[in-house]
């Protein structure tokens, strides 16, 4: 699969596998590491999008779930996209959606198709799957967008563990046929990150890494980690990941926030 992202590394540690680099986007550069705000509905609470700039963040992070039930993508298409609805000009990262899916709503159904929940703005019964979760994605505008995925809890058994990340790899192949088939909206193309899962399992990890790599995608997403797991776990997990998936690539690893984890 080919993008529009480029990732280039400046520099790599002596004593272990860390790393700085540049990522390039449809619009403009983002240092790595790189720490995201979350501006989960089109919005950072409380400041500006200048003031998000003199902080320091180069990168912002969207919701699928959320603007898909509010404002919707009607309103987003109108604005032009989720650059020109919250006026930040510079790269902009969408989670799928799965994740909020199933984690604040009343689900009905978890199936091939995707998920059918409950909108917590009206009630509605909405479904969200692969297909649609790209096509909303797409509606959004983001640069970097994730593949809709399950994101097991923790502890999870590890026989759900297992069919969980089977679901997720077959979603991701529609995936990347929905986006094969989309015409982007906004005059970019859009990179579609795949995401790896495999709940604290060390060998669905592996497979999971495995699988994800051979996508060839121009970034790759660790998920499923930082959901109640202990720290020693989510750097082990992170740690032989991280062994597997291309080192040319960015990695984005969902989720993790704190200080002492960015640093780890």
């Amino acid at each position: 699969m080919s993008g529009p992202l480029r990732f280039k590394i400046e520099s790599r540690c002596s004593t272990n596998s860390a790393r700085t680099g540049v990522v390039t986007t449809p619009h403009g550069d983002f240092n790595t590491p790189a720490f995201m705000p979350v501006a989960t509905a089109a919005a950072m609470k409380g400041v500006l999008p200048s003031q998000v700039r003199d902080t320091g963040a180069e990168i912002l992070l969207n919701n699928a779930y959320h603007l898909m039930l509010r404002p919707g993508t009607e309103l987003l298409e109108r604005f032009g996209g989720s650059h020109r609805f919250m006026r930040w000009d510079g790269p902009i990262l969408t989670d799928s959606g799965g994740y909020q899916a199933f984690s604040m709503s009343d689900i009905n159904a978890i199936d091939e198709d995707g998920v059918t929940f409950k909108s917590f703005v009206d009630g509605a019964r909405v479904h969200l799957g692969p297909e649609s979760s790209m096509a909303v994605q797409n509606a959004i505008g983001a640069d970097i967008i994730m593949a809709f995925d399950e994101c097991t809890p923790y502890p999870c058994d590890y026989a759900y563990a297992k069919r969980s990340m089977h679901l997720t790899h077959r979603w991701l192949a529609r995936c990347f046929t929905a986006m094969d088939q989309t015409e982007p909206k906004y005059g970019y193309e859009q990179a579609l990150f795949p995401i790896v899962q495999g709940s604290t399992y060390k060998d669905l990890r592996e497979e999971s890494a495995h699988a994800i790599a051979s996508f060839d995608a121009v970034g790759n997403a660790i998920g499923g980690l930082s959901v109640g797991e202990p720290d020693d776990e989510l750097y082990e997990m992170t740690e032989l990941v991280c062994g597997i998936l291309p080192t040319e690539k960015p990695r984005y690893l969902m989720g993790v926030g704190t200080p002492i984890n960015l640093l780890e």
